[in-house]
């Protein structure tokens, strides 16, 4: 199984305790043209914010716990435009069965452009939700 990850190019900066960044150098052919120039795909930008609050999520979990997103908001305030872009993910809060997360995206000159928020639901390992081979990705999501 490919992760999302590898298949658009993001790269993980860092993972662990709680925080995930991503850095995807975002191609025109992620976007569309408008009167003021190219611009990537709302879609896409959720995207990078979702992997980072993923990331964050996988690493404060046991190794007999998955997640599955419960909800997902994106706040959109500037144009993502092609170029490189960063998703700084946390986990906010962590309960027995819940997983609180944000996460924030920025352009190369650290502008931020949207912000999201998550709840992950915390389920067993071995149940639906299961944990895939790790030996078998290309782009491994536990970091």
């Amino acid at each position: 199984m490919v992760h999302i990850g590898e298949t658009i190019g993001m790269e993980v900066v860092e993972r662990g305790d709680g925080r995930s960044v991503l850095r995807w150098d975002a191609p025109e052919a992620y976007g569309f043209p408008t009167s003021t120039g190219q611009v990537i795909h709302g879609g896409m930008v959720t995207t990078i914010l979702d992997s980072a609050m993923g990331g964050a999520c996988w690493s404060v979990l046991a190794d007999d716990e998955v997640f599955l997103t419960a909800d997902l908001r994106v706040e959109f305030y500037r144009s993502a435009r092609p170029g490189v872009l960063t998703a700084r993910g946390a986990v906010v809060k962590r309960t027995s069965r819940l997983v609180f997360c944000a996460a924030e995206l920025f352009d190369a000159d650290d502008r931020l452009l949207a912000s999201s928020r998550c709840t992950q639901a915390v389920l067993p390992s071995d149940g639906h939700g299961g944990r895939p081979d790790p030996t078998k990705r290309g782009f491994d999501a536990r970091g």
